[in-house]
């Protein structure tokens, strides 16, 4: 899936590992993972390839949040994206935007 980063912060902890901001500070084992994860969804065809990877736990939300898929990125941290279709004939390209690195135990 090609990548956009709808925040600035994302694109920072995936290209430099740190953010310039001081409220999107992580520990070092949550940037590593989370570059892990997105680049997981870089080489994904498609959303529906994620569910081979029992520990993300893909999944679309519902409710409130109805249009946002998620993956672990550890067990406290999810990563929200959305996805769309560019291109109408084959093959057409997945573009995955990410949304938000967030502690789901703190919302």
């Amino acid at each position: 899936m090609e990548i956009e980063f709808d925040q600035k912060y994302l694109r920072e902890l995936f290209e430099d590992a740190k953010t310039s901001d001081k409220k999107h500070r992580y520990q070092p084992g949550i940037i590593k993972k989370y570059i892990d994860t997105v680049t997981v969804l870089r080489v994904a065809p498609n959303p529906e390839f994620l569910y081979k990877f029992k520990s993300l736990h893909y999944e679309k939300k519902g409710g409130d949040l109805g249009g946002i898929e998620a993956v672990w990125v550890n067990d406290q941290f999810r990563l929200e994206f959305t996805t769309r279709t560019a291109g109408d004939e084959p093959p057409a390209i997945i573009i995955c935007k990410l949304l938000d690195l967030s502690n789901h135990y703190k919302k």
